[in-house]
C-alpha cells in the first residue's frame, strides 16, 4: 500500500481523542473489543490486540486491520477500514468526546421506554453528530433531527456542558440545520438526559463564557418528549408543504363561499397528513368566524380529537387558537358557559403511549384556560362522529379530522337537526367523567381517566413553565405557534396537588 503524504483518517481520530501513545491506544483498543463482543455476541472480539509495529503501520496506512481486529475498530470509530486508512479531510474536523458507557447504556434505556423514538448519538462522521428519528403516529408523519450528546454535571437547577467542550460546541451549533444538543451524567453515575435546541444553545454561546448550562426542566422524561415529539412532527412537515399549502390556501374562497363544501384527502396527494390537517383546520375556522359571528350564547365544541398527535394541531395551529377565542368571546355574558366535549373511549386510552395522553391533557388545559368546560364520555357509538359546534339556534360543522376528507363543512338552522346533536351533547355531559365544579378538578379528574399521574405531571408542568420552552423549541414555520403549548403548562401547572 502506498504511503500517504496527508495523515491517515485513523491518525487524526487519534490525535483529536489523545489516543496515539500506543500504550493508552491498547488500553482503549481492549475496552472497545469487550464492548463489540457485547454488541456482537461474538467473545472472541474481546481478545483482539495488535502489536506496536503493526500499530504504527496502521497509522501512516502501509497496512489493513483484517478479521475481527477491523470490526473492531470499524464498531469502535464509526468507520470503515478503508476510510480510516485513507487521508483525513483537509477541512478541519473538530472532534466531539467519546460519550461515556453510562451515557450511552442511559439513551438505549431512553429508546426502550419510547416506542417513536430511535435515538443514536454516534454518526458516521467525526464531529457531525448522531440523528434521533421520531416515528410519526396517526396524523403525524414522522422525521429526524441531528443531535450531538455531551457529559455534564449537575449544577443548581442546571446542568453544565464543561469547558472541554465549548469548540465541539460552536461547531456543531454553527449550522443552520434544526439540531438538538442532549446532555448525559453517565460520568456522574446519573441516569436523566436534557435536551436543548442547538439555535438556542448557539446564542449563548455568543457571550463570553466557557460552559453551556441547560436548565434541569429539559430533562427528558414523557413531558419533554411528548413536546419535542408533536412540534418537531408538525413542523418539519408543514415546512415540507409551505409552498404547496400557500397554493391551496389561496384557492379556499371559492370553498369557503358554499353554504357547505368537502374536499377529499385524494385530491392532496401531495401533502404530508400534517399539511392535510392544517389545510383542514385552516378552512374550517376561516367558515367558523363566517358562521358563529352573530351567535350571542355560549357554544359547545364537539371534539373528534381522541390521540395525542390530533391534539398537537390544537396546540399548535394559529388558526386552532384563534377558534378558542371565539368560542370565548362568543360566552361574553351568556348564562352557560361555552364548552368541548371529547368522545375518548377506553379503547383509545390503552392504544395511546403515555406521551400521547399528555398532549390530550394539555390541549384541554388550554381549552378551560379560555373557560371552556371539558367534558370527556366513552361512549364508543359518537367516538366517530363529524366535530361540530352547537349554539341555541345553530349548528355547524367544521371537521377538519375526518379520515377520508381534508374537510366536511356545513351548517344549518334546522330545529330537528339542533335538537339532535344538542341532544347527543347534553347526554354526554350527563355521562362525563369530569363533572366537577372547577376547572382544575376536571382537569384531575381528566388526568385519571388517561392516567396521566396528576401530581408529577403539575410538577413538571410548572418547572418548564417557569423556565420557558424557547429554549427547547424552535420552531421555523410561520403556520404553527408555541403560545398555546406555553399557556397549556401554565395553566396546568398552576393547579393544586394531593395535600
Amino acid at each position: 500500500m502506498e504511503t500517504l503524504t496527508r495523515p491517515t483518517l485513523l491518525y487524526a481520530v487519534l490525535e483529536k481523542r489523545q489516543w496515539l501513545r500506543f500504550e493508552v491506544f491498547q488500553l482503549q483498543l481492549k475496552d472497545a473489543g469487550t464492548r463489540a463482543a457485547a454488541h456482537y455476541r461474538m467473545p472472541r472480539l474481546a481478545r483482539v490486540d495488535t502489536t506496536k509495529t503493526t500499530f504504527k503501520r496502521w497509522l501512516i496506512g502501509e497496512q489493513a486491520p483484517r478479521g475481527d481486529t477491523a470490526t473492531v475498530l470499524e464498531f469502535w470509530l464509526g468507520h470503515s477500514v478503508q476510510e480510516l486508512l485513507g487521508p483525513a479531510p483537509m477541512r478541519k474536523v473538530v472532534l466531539a468526546r467519546v460519550p461515556h458507557d453510562a451515557s450511552l447504556a442511559a439513551v438505549h434505556r431512553f429508546d426502550v421506554r419510547f416506542d417513536s423514538s430511535h435515538l443514536s448519538v454516534n454518526g458516521p462522521l467525526p464531529g457531525a453528530g448522531g440523528v434521533w428519528h421520531l416515528d410519526g403516529l396517526r396524523i403525524l408523519d414522522g422525521t429526524s433531527v441531528a443531535v450531538q450528546m455531551y457529559e455534564a454535571e449537575p449544577r443548581g437547577d442546571t446542568v453544565v456542558v464543561g469547558p472541554e467542550d465549548r469548540e465541539h460546541l460552536r461547531y456543531f451549533t454553527r449550522s443552520r440545520r434544526r439540531a438538538l444538543l442532549i446532555a448525559a451524567l453517565g460520568a456522574r453515575g446519573e441516569d436523566d438526559l436534557y435536551v436543548m435546541d442547538a439555535a438556542h444553545a448557539r446564542r449563548q454561546l455568543l457571550m463570553p463564557v466557557d460552559r453551556l448550562p441547560i436548565p434541569s426542566a429539559y430533562r427528558l422524561d414523557e413531558l419533554v418528549y411528548a413536546l419535542l415529539w408533536a412540534a418537531l412532527n408538525v413542523d418539519d412537515s408543514l415546512l415540507a408543504d409551505d409552498q404547496a399549502l400557500h397554493v391551496a390556501q389561496q384557492r379556499l374562497e371559492a370553498h369557503l363561499d358554499q353554504p357547505r363544501s368537502a374536499a377529499a384527502r385524494a385530491a392532496y396527494p401531495d401533502l404530508t397528513e400534517v399539511g392535510a390537517a392544517w389545510l383542514g383546520s385552516y378552512a374550517c375556522a376561516s367558515y367558523l368566524r363566517r358562521h358563529l359571528g352573530s351567535v350571542d350564547n355560549a357554544p359547545v365544541l364537539w371534539s373528534r380529537v381522541q390521540y395525542g398527535g390530533q391534539a398537537a394541531g390544537w396546540l399548535l395551529f394559529t388558526e386552532r387558537h384563534q377558534v378558542l377565542q371565539l368560542m370565548q368571546e362568543r360566552s361574553i355574558g351568556a348564562v352557560d358557559a361555552a364548552g368541548c366535549v371529547f368522545a375518548i373511549p377506553e379503547s383509545a386510552v390503552k392504544d395511546s403511549e403515555p406521551y400521547e395522553r399528555l398532549l390530550l391533557l394539555l390541549a384541554m388545559a388550554l381549552m378551560e384556560s379560555y373557560g371552556l368546560t371539558v367534558h370527556i364520555h366513552s361512549d364508543r357509538a359518537h367516538s366517530d362522529t363529524a366535530e361540530f359546534i352547537v349554539a341555541q339556534r345553530l349548528v355547524v360543522v367544521a371537521d377538519w379530522l375526518t379520515p377520508k376528507a381534508v374537510w366536511h363543512l356545513d351548517s344549518t338552522n334546522s330545529r330537528s337537526e339542533i335538537d339532535s346533536l344538542a341532544h347527543a351533547v347534553d347526554h354526554a355531559r350527563s355521562r362525563s367523567f369530569t363533572s366537577a365544579g372547577t376547572s382544575h378538578e376536571r382537569l384531575r379528574q381528566a388526568a385519571d381517566y388517561l392516567e396521566c399521574e396528576w401530581d408529577w405531571l403539575v410538577k413538571r408542568c410548572r418547572e418548564v413553565s417557569d423556565y420557558g420552552i424557547g429554549g427547547l423549541l424552535q420552531l421555523r414555520s410561520h403556520l404553527i405557534q408555541t403560545s398555546g403549548i406555553e399557556r397549556a403548562l401554565s395553566y396546568l401547572g398552576e393547579s393544586p396537588t394531593s395535600p
